[in-house]
């Protein structure tokens, strides 16, 4: 599956605040967390998770995290702090009831392919590999040098699964997953289970795999806002993180 083109611009100004009509969904690296060298070295401060607390109960329960990363990841980096969370693309998701919903996937052969990786990361000093279980992403944002080699890297082990599995690039990132899931997918499943259904949807994110949830709840008549520089397909556009804590919190005060 291949993200369309995203639209020139985003719109000018701040987007509209955030009521209790809403459906939050929010994207953590590169929006709720600014982006580190390596995935495990970012923090969630207590202002972080007092305001997500206050959003939740405005929406009425109905803020969800939507993230490429795995679910545990998620709930380590933001414990005590349980939300709904839709993890590794979309391919995993728990539900507001706290029902946890997963792919089924070709495990032994997608063990083989975390071999291969974790092989390339131990020759190649800057690499990090991330193995989220269904998903397996090869990061080079501190051997920037090194792209084209992972992207072939990853473009065979595609290959190799066959066409249920596909590349999805992000930003100094390449990642193996289950094909025909994406953020734009969790979230409208999201939208079908209360509390969300029946509220206008808003999304925010930073990178090429927020442009699915993006491209979802437009077509569902609500909000994309895109986090950062950059073409997208979002209506809405908020400089840096800091920006969208600052546009969050005017929701709650």
């Amino acid at each position: 599956m291949s993200v369309k083109p995203p639209a020139p611009a985003a719109a000018s100004g701040a987007p509209p605040v955030p009521t209790a009509h809403c459906a939050l969904f929010l994207d953590i690296d590169g929006t709720l967390l600014t982006h580190a060298e390596t995935p495990d070295a970012v923090y969630v401060d207590d202002a972080l998770r007092e305001l997500l607390e206050r959003l939740r109960a405005l929406c009425g329960g109905a803020l969800a995290l939507v993230s490429g990363r795995a679910v545990a990841d998620v709930d380590a980096l933001f414990a005590p702090l349980v939300l709904p969370v839709a993890g590794q693309h979309g391919v995993e998701r728990r539900d507001a009831a706290g029902v946890v919903h997963r792919l089924p996937f070709p495990e032994d052969h997608l063990r083989q392919i975390a071999q291969r990786f974790a092989a390339f990361k131990a020759r190649h000093p800057g690499i990090v590999f991330e193995d989220k279980g269904h998903n397996l992403a090869l990061h080079y944002r501190l051997a920037p040098q090194l792209e084209r080699e992972v992207r072939l890297l990853v473009e065979h082990a595609v290959a190799d699964l066959g066409e249920n599995f596909e590349l999805q690039a992000g930003k100094l990132v390449f990642e193996l997953k289950p094909g025909g899931h994406d953020k734009g997918s969790a979230i409208e499943s999201f939208l079908a289970e209360p509390p969300f259904a029946g509220r206008t949807p808003v999304f925010i994110g930073d990178d090429l795999t927020d442009e699915y949830g993006f491209a979802t709840v437009q077509r569902l008549g609500g909000h994309g806002v895109k986090v950062g520089e950059g073409e997208s397909a979002a209506d809405w556009h908020l400089q840096d993180v800091a920006a969208v804590r600052a546009w969050l919190a005017a929701a709650v005060k």
